[in-house]
């Protein structure tokens, strides 16, 4: 199924009851991770996405082994004759420093690099995490309840998607203090970014609530409550899982996009959009500063990208087996 205004096609809902009658549609989960790894470009995304993630789990164990703290200046490292050139070729990259240095600071970019991942998974996956929950709860409640609920919560998406979030975010972070802004970030992020999911959810729930497993469920007194997250909400597992996993590479270039404009993660906190903006006027003379952290960043948006594709196709019906 596509959903018309994002182009984003969606797998259609599974319908499998829990009272495990026959006819009800086996658990999809041991199937869909059964394609994934037998697809090798599935497993490369995740192997890199697993790389990253070590890193952000491990920064502090890593750049005790690598030798320099992300904010530590190494002044022998630059040339102070030459405006802060890094020492030696390709940026100063060294046995000593492994990615080079900053131009102009002599701070290590491996070093940077690490922590800057921590800051983006930390922020991305925060953001995703308070999306999905806010996306379930009220796209379930307006598909499920219908009527003012649903007109309520329908206008509150309506009003938030017309906003050009990005300006928004920009303007809203500029006004708030540089105090605890990671998570400002995830609050900002995740206001702009759940009535997307919501919305799939909603319509969603509004087919499967009058399916005859739901209608059987009703029939035997189960409460409205038990309905939503025993009956209806497993059934939108792989509709989550793959918005999901679409929304992380979104989060992780909308935090890289507001510290490149300055309102995201403030200085001297690691951001890989924070590096690629300080990069700007050393693009010439040092590109490495600049490819470093741009090549880290657009493999991992785009390994998130391809996993979900790949999580798409492998959750449809029909998909390979």
């Amino acid at each position: 199924m596509t959903i018309p205004s994002t182009g984003v096609q969606v797998p259609e809902v599974s319908v499998s009851g829990t009272d495990g009658t026959p006819g009800t549609a086996p658990d999809p989960r041991r199937s869909v991770a059964r394609n994934l790894l037998r697809d090798p470009v599935a497993v490369a995304c995740l192997g890199y996405i697993a790389l990253i993630v070590l890193m952000a789990v491990f920064a502090p164990l890593i750049v005790r082994v690598s030798g320099w703290d992300p904010y530590e200046f190494d002044q022998s490292a630059i040339d102070p004759d030459l405006g802060g050139m890094p020492v030696g070729s390709w940026g100063g990259i060294s046995g000593s420093h492994w990615l080079g240095v900053e131009p102009g600071s002599g701070r290590d970019i491996f070093a940077r690099i690490v922590y800057g991942a921590r800051s983006s998974m930390l922020i991305a996956l925060g953001a995703t995490l308070l999306t999905t929950v806010l996306g379930m709860v009220f796209g379930l409640l307006a598909g499920y309840f219908g009527g003012r609920t649903d007109m309520l919560i329908s206008r509150v998406m309506e009003f938030l998607m017309a906003f050009p979030a990005l300006i928004f975010m920009i303007a809203v972070l500029s006004a708030l203090p540089a105090d605890d802004r990671q998570y400002l970030l995830v609050v900002v992020i995740s206001l702009f970014g759940w009535p997307y999911l919501a919305r799939i959810v909603r319509g969603q729930t509004m087919s499967l609530k009058e399916r005859e497993f739901v209608e059987a469920a009703r029939a035997s007194g189960a409460s409205r409550t038990t309905i939503v997250f025993t009956e209806i909400l497993p059934n939108l597992r792989s509709t989550i899982l793959v918005m999901v996993t679409l929304a992380i590479p979104g989060y992780i270039g909308t935090e890289a996009g507001l510290s490149f404009l300055g309102v995201g993660l403030v200085p001297p906190t690691p951001s890989w959009g924070q590096m690629i903006s300080s990069s700007v006027g050393w693009y010439a003379v040092v590109p490495t500063y600049f490819l470093v952290p741009g090549v880290f960043l657009a493999l991992l948006v785009l390994s998130f990208m391809v996993l979900g594709d790949r999580i798409r196709t492998a959750a449809e019906p029909g998909g390979r087996s």
